[in-house]
């Protein structure tokens, strides 16, 4: 039987408004694989870890292998928490800790559907090399990195660290800088 390839997720995977006139992450995986391997993107730009439910149902049985590429966006939602003055470092403290186990909720609860279907899976991690980004946004990132790298951990699933695969300007979008470019989306591809 001939595999079949599934992407999952985000703009990470669906980049291709943000490569005009080059291939996306999705082609250019193409590129690489053997002729008798599909591919098919599922992922969706804006998407969030409680939109792979949807994504989920249409997987077709036939499927062999599922990517994630998911959170970034979930993430992103909380950036003006970032910006809240707080009265302590322990309101802080507590306030980020309650994102985080929202968040390993909703990550696990997903990961439990996507492991239903019984395919060889792989999650990726959110990248945090995103040009211009401030220093308070990477470390905000790792609150999110370390569920998706624990519950992976827990699964048994492998991890695409994304933070390891696009670490240069050039590997993002200079139409949106939190959006793979070319070359970033050649690297993901070839991870």
């Amino acid at each position: 039987m001939a595999a079949s390839i599934i992407l999952l997720g985000d703009s990470i995977f669906d980049n291709a408004p943000y490569v005009i006139n080059q291939p996306c992450v999705t082609d250019q995986l193409r590129e690489i694989t053997p002729d008798d391997v599909g591919v098919s993107l599922f992922a969706v730009d804006g998407d969030f870890v409680k939109n792979i439910k949807t994504q989920l149902e249409r997987v077709p049985e036939q499927a062999t292998h599922l990517f994630v590429s998911v959170g970034g966006n979930d993430a992103l939602s909380y950036y003006q928490e970032l910006l809240n003055d707080y009265r302590s470092s322990e309101n802080l403290f507590e306030k980020w800790s309650q994102i985080q186990a929202d968040f390993k909720a909703e990550y696990r609860a997903m990961l439990e559907r996507v492991r239903a279907f019984e395919c060889h899976t792989a999650v990726c991690t959110i990248y945090d090399a995103v040009p211009d980004l401030e220093q308070i946004a990477i470390t905000a990132l790792s609150f999110f990195n370390d569920v998706i790298l624990a519950e992976a951990i827990e699964a048994g699933l492998p991890v695409v660290d994304l933070r390891r695969v696009c670490t240069e300007r050039e590997d993002y979008s200079h139409l949106s800088p939190i959006e793979p470019s070319f070359k970033g989306g050649e690297k993901i591809a070839a991870a």
